[in-house]
């Protein structure tokens, strides 16, 4: 079985693996985890605990490990496995060059250097979101340079929504300004965001205070096929109501 430890800072999610893992539980602990972190926009810190009483996985439930960290690998800042069981801890070494995140072994009694050590890896991408089910509005705050690792949490949180949806209602940027791209590969990630999601898109909100922020919606108009305003950094919540709100289509067409 599987389960969730709560001793633990907010910052990090703690599984523990206790006797035989089946693929029922994977569906019942890790998928839920997953799930949570795409909705509220953040990147998880697995502390992953295999003590002396874990025997071993089920053939479905590697299965299903594989298309779980297949989905999600992008939103994986960091993971340390706990474990004194030798055939763990050299299939986790052999394996973490995979993982798109800096992976660790910690032995059984080195459990709290494990949450030291994920508590203090650096803060992830510069851009929170948070998806907005009531009204099909993703909201992106923006406080950093854009990294490549932004538009992929981004685009997985679009995704997931665009699986049962035919489109967002709205997208709102909320920045108090725009504070540029990381390199070259955030900038062209960014691009392909914009390529690939922007005719699923009702409408885009700007919220910001920026010089350059009145210019935005006249230079996005001529990329996007989505409605584009501009509001000011404190006026999120008329931003968010704006993008949430059906397109008068009758003006649009008369215009």
């Amino acid at each position: 079985m599987l389960e969730r430890a709560q001793d633990v800072p907010s910052e990090v999610d703690a599984v523990k693996a206790i006797g035989t893992v089946s693929r029922a539980d994977y569906k019942a602990v890790v998928e839920p985890l997953v799930d949570a972190a795409r909705r509220e926009g953040r990147r998880i810190r697995l502390l992953w605990e295999c003590g002396p009483e874990f025997r071993m996985l089920t053939p479905a439930a590697v299965w299903e490990d594989l298309k779980v960290g297949i989905g999600a690998m992008r939103l994986f800042e960091g993971c340390a496995v706990v474990s004194d069981l030798g055939w763990i801890r050299q299939s986790t070494r052999f394996t973490r060059f995979l993982m798109p995140c800096p992976v660790r072994v910690f032995g059984g009694r080195d459990r709290e250097e494990a949450v030291r050590w994920l508590v203090s890896l650096p803060e992830g991408p510069g851009v929170s979101h948070r998806l907005l089910p009531e009204s099909g509005v993703l909201v992106i705050e923006v406080e950093q340079p854009l990294r490549t690792q932004d538009f992929d949490a981004l685009a997985q949180t679009a995704d997931s929504w665009l699986e049962t949806h035919g489109e967002l209602a709205g997208v709102v940027v909320h920045a108090r300004a725009f504070p540029g791209w990381e390199n070259i590969a955030g900038l062209l990630r960014h691009v392909r965001f914009v390529r690939a999601h922007h005719r699923r898109i009702r409408r885009i909100a700007l919220a910001a205070d920026s010089r350059l922020a009145p210019l935005a919606p006249h230079l996005a108009n001529r990329v996007v096929q989505a409605e584009v305003r501009r509001f000011g950094y404190g006026e999120l919540d008329d931003a968010v109501a704006w993008a949430s709100s059906t397109p008068d289509r009758t003006s649009a067409d008369a215009g």
